[in-house]
């Protein structure tokens, strides 16, 4: 069982830097809980996954390349239900930007997963530790993704 929520926990974000949005989607309940508060977003609420990849659509394609770097997953599961806590280190790169190249988040993760026929993800919730990089390349991501 364990496993199974590691490898619905790996496959979502490989999906999502992969830009599979179809296969992120179908890892998703509808709503889907999303709170990237702390990381200057608006505060958490219950979305339809549609729109939440939508807005990522808007800026990852826009990247060259992007990578979750997950570190090791901690997993408590109380009957169909699981939280997963887990550190990342998403990276982000556009070559040749002017001021640098990448633009990396350092943070923790807090998802809740479901057992429906599968483990799909629920709810996830960041929270930012810093920031490093060229903070300009969201802005030439989203303008080069539109």
């Amino acid at each position: 069982m364990t496993q199974d929520i590691v490898n619905a926990v790996q496959h979502f974000f490989a999906a999502v830097d992969a830009s599979d949005w179809d296969a992120a989607q179908a890892l998703m309940t509808n709503p889907f809980h999303l709170d990237y508060s702390s990381f200057g977003g608006d505060p958490g609420a219950d979305l339809d996954p549609a729109d939440i990849l939508a807005s990522w659509k808007a800026i990852l394609p826009g990247f060259d390349a992007t990578h979750h770097q997950l570190g090791p997953l901690a997993i408590e599961v109380k009957e169909n239900t699981a939280t997963v806590h887990v550190t990342v280190i998403a990276t982000h790169r556009i070559a040749g930007a002017e001021g640098g190249e990448t633009w990396t988040v350092y943070g923790d993760y807090e998802l809740t997963l479901v057992n429906e026929n599968g483990w799909l993800h629920s709810s996830n919730t960041f929270n930012v530790k810093f920031i490093a990089g060229n903070a300009e390349l969201p802005v030439l991501a989203q303008t080069r993704a539109a």
